[in-house]
């Protein structure tokens, strides 16, 4: 299950997530198919806001020719307004039809910032805005049609705080992202009551979670987005502490499709 308490993680690895696709060179017949990347957010609940400013997003070519630039945002994203479904496009751009291997993003050296209780902290990003931050995707793009990747940014296991080395550094963003296909993907979506219970939901299978959000506050509605096929179970973790976790087993996940799963009712203690 996904930490829930910001700061508690000593060691951060960028997750790099591989998807399998029949495989060929990069084309060079001037075919072109569209790539479209999308941002999603698992949650936290111990910030107010976790700011990300993206300089650009950039694919590389299998045949060596170098990467290629798909969007220069130079832009803030709050990450935690990405929640219970909700995207943001970060880049979408024509490409060569062919094999992408990687995919970047270029974060500036400063704007970042973490929010907790109100007060703003300053973020670094270590080799952010040289390197930026890489991602393993095997994408195939084909003439004409477009191709939707999602990147599942898990703000409760990127945001650490900074050693004692460097007192003039309290936080660090070490990003942890998923990558995936959003065609081969499916939804869960449902509503907690009562709302006052300030949920938290998750997606679980085989142990691990695999997507989470936060119910949303006026009417308890959630929806947990980028799952693969699959069987899950739904665990719903209050935060208020006068009521008790809930976990709905076996719920049914079909790419391209959302399972709803109707109202879960969290007892109180």
């Amino acid at each position: 299950m996904l930490n829930k308490k910001l700061l508690s993680i000593p060691v951060v690895f960028i997750i790099v997530t591989s998807m399998a696709f029949v495989s060929c060179n990069t084309s060079s017949d001037g075919d072109t198919g569209t790539m479209t990347v999308e941002m999603s957010d698992a949650p936290i609940d111990s910030a107010d806001a976790v700011n990300v400013f993206i300089e650009s997003v950039e694919v590389e070519s299998q045949d060596g020719s170098g990467w290629v630039t798909l969007n220069e945002p130079q832009k803030e994203y709050n990450l935690l307004e990405l929640i219970n479904g909700a995207t943001s496009v970060i880049g979408s751009s024509e490409l060569e039809a062919g094999t992408y291997n990687q995919i970047r993003l270029i974060l500036s050296g400063t704007g970042h910032s973490v929010v907790v209780d109100g007060k703003p902290y300053a973020m670094k990003v270590p080799g952010g805005q040289q390197t930026g931050v890489k991602l393993s995707i095997n994408v195939e793009i084909e003439p004409d049609i477009e191709y939707v990747l999602l990147l599942d940014f898990d703000v409760s296991n990127s945001v650490v705080k900074a050693g004692k080395k460097n007192p003039t550094v309290q936080y660090l963003l070490q990003p942890v992202i998923d990558a995936k296909e959003k065609a081969i993907t499916g939804n869960i979506a449902g509503a907690v009551e009562p709302v006052d219970s300030e949920p938290v939901v998750y997606a679980i299978a085989n142990s691990d979670t695999l997507a989470s959000t936060i119910a949303d506050t006026a009417n308890g509605e959630f929806k947990l987005i980028g799952l693969e096929e699959g069987t899950y179970d739904v665990s719903v973790n209050p935060r208020n502490s006068n009521y008790g976790e809930t976990v709905k087993e076996g719920v049914s996940v079909t790419t391209e499709q959302t399972s709803n799963i109707g109202t879960i009712t969290v007892s109180s203690n």
